[in-house]
């Protein structure tokens, strides 16, 4: 009889554990250079829609480096509120500047100044720095114009996971990280019955696990199609 637990998701992002395909190859490429000491490159921006991978790399590439320095990198994202203190304390004295979600940063002239001041800091000293947001550099709204040129300057990559056995490889690596496996059949159910957005196939599958959980049943076509009916049975626990 199976058994039920409810394990914590707290999966560490690593460049072992990324989950390779053909629409990100080149940023993962991108972000090992970033992470090493030896190459010269210091820059990357890494941009694509939300759920394709861009908070992984981040994060990997802040992992590499706190352990090279023994001193844990600061991960900074705008999707949180941020004021100009926050930035400068975060990023005071460290080996790398990691930002995420450059597309939510305000409409706030003082910390757009900010964010430039700190991010030419760390340009011009030659440290580490690596960023990412949902749009292109040109394309990201109340960034300083000196920021977007200088994005430019550095490596720019794009994460595309929209080919379906991308998206069914990101499934199976969040069924993963939630130590439950998940039948081919409920992967191919999810692509069939959701947007092919990344992020709605992960709120698909969530919604598959919860009701899992909260039955204590396992995850199967039956009980995909269930949560699919009732999507309110998603949040019973």
């Amino acid at each position: 009889m199976q058994q039920f637990f409810e394990f914590p998701v707290t999966p560490v992002s690593t460049f072992d554990n990324f989950v390779v395909c053909d629409g990100n190859a080149g940023a993962l490429q991108f972000a090992r250079r970033i992470a090493d000491p030896d190459d010269p490159e210091n820059l990357l921006y890494i941009h694509g829609p939300a759920g394709s991978g861009k908070t992984h790399l981040l994060k990997a590439i802040g992992r590499v480096i706190g352990a090279s320095s023994r001193r844990p990198v600061p991960y900074l994202s705008f999707r949180e509120p941020v004021t100009v203190d926050d930035l400068c304390r975060a990023f005071d004295s460290e080996e790398a500047l990691i930002v995420d979600d450059l597309h939510d940063l305000p409409d706030d002239s003082d910390l757009r100044g900010a964010l430039w001041q700190v991010f030419n800091d760390f340009h011009s000293s030659g440290r580490k720095i690596a960023m990412a947001g949902l749009n292109a550099p040109r394309e990201l709204p109340f960034l300083d114009d000196h920021l977007v040129s200088r994005l430019l300057w550095g490596l720019v990559a794009r994460v595309d996971v929209s080919d379906d056995h991308s998206r069914q490889m990101i499934l199976k690596k969040i069924a993963g990280d939630r130590q439950v496996r998940i039948p081919d059949d409920v992967v191919d159910f999810i692509l069939m019955t959701t947007s092919r957005e990344v992020g709605d196939l992960i709120s698909a599958f969530e919604a598959v696990y919860r009701l899992s959980m909260a039955l204590k049943r396992r995850i199967s076509l039956p009980l995909a199609r269930e949560a699919r009916e009732k999507p309110s049975a998603g949040g019973m626990i």
